[in-house]
């Protein structure tokens, strides 16, 4: 009998502390609960006002450049409610001015640039810093954004074909590529057909490090804070150690300047 009332006593207790603990548990969770209804209710009013609230966004741009075009792939993590960190990929194409398309002699190969030697294509990895000069005041609303950053750029330079046929056409057809001894590329006794297809000189790159400098405002009027609706304009600078030969008759350059224009897409968490 003794065995069985302390038995039930045991039994009384552990529930008695099994029911304490889950009452503490839950008023020790409560107040986080309420903590993020807060910050639920807080992000929503801002949402609200136009303010642009987020930790991290990922954005993908498409760019006209005043020397070529480009995309990138951009992410950021802000740091504060202004300031956000900007890490970037970036890959483009320069164009010398001189460049003009012409058509083949035979009407149907693909058109072909006079004298041009290599195809100038660009591989950048950027650091910046995005500022938020003003809210966008209410859903409708423009948010204005300054950026800047800096950062390495890999210049990748693939020699440019063409296909020919030597002596006025009594010759084959072959694929060439200029060198400063070789006259027959510019066109001296020489039947250019066409140039030679995209995948032609990928085997032969040369490789051109360098640095970049970019400077943006970007004006975001997507109608929600998670989506990114937005257009770029911005300057960069391009610097290299040596003159890039992407043509074999001109002036060829070692700083690039551009501007360019940017239409931006992307997401907010």
């Amino acid at each position: 009998m003794k065995k069985i009332v302390l038995i039930s006593c045991l039994s009384l207790f552990t529930l008695y502390s099994f029911a304490q603990d889950s009452t503490v548990k839950q008023s020790k969770k409560a107040p986080k609960k309420e903590v993020d209804r807060q910050r639920i209710n807080t992000m929503m009013k801002q949402e609200e006002e136009g303010v642009l609230v987020f930790s991290k966004q990922t954005v993908v741009g498409i760019e006209l450049r005043t020397n070529g075009y480009g995309a990138f792939l951009e992410l950021g993590r802000m740091k504060t409610p202004r300031w956000t960190n900007i890490y970037s990929l970036e890959l483009t194409e320069i164009k010398n001015p001189k460049e003009e398309k012409l058509s083949p002699i035979n009407g149907i190969s693909n058109s072909y640039v006079y004298a041009k030697q290599n195809n100038f294509y660009q591989a950048k990895l950027g650091y910046g810093r995005q500022y938020i000069f003003g809210q966008k005041g209410n859903k409708n609303g423009v948010a204005v954004i300054g950026i800047l950053e800096g950062g390495f750029s890999l210049g990748l330079l693939k020699p440019y074909y063409l296909e020919v046929s030597k002596n006025r056409g009594r010759s084959p057809v072959q694929s060439i590529k200029f060198t400063d001894d070789d006259t027959a590329f510019l066109g001296f006794n020489t039947a250019i057909l066409g140039a030679s297809g995209f995948t032609k000189g990928w085997g032969e790159l040369k490789f051109k490090p360098g640095l970049l400098v970019k400077t943006a405002l970007r004006f975001d009027f997507g109608r929600y804070n998670e989506s990114i609706q937005a257009i770029e304009i911005g300057l960069s600078v391009d610097a290299y150690s040596e003159k890039i030969p992407i043509m074999a008759l001109g002036d060829n350059k070692q700083f690039f300047y551009q501007g360019h224009v940017a239409f931006v897409f992307g997401k907010r968490k």
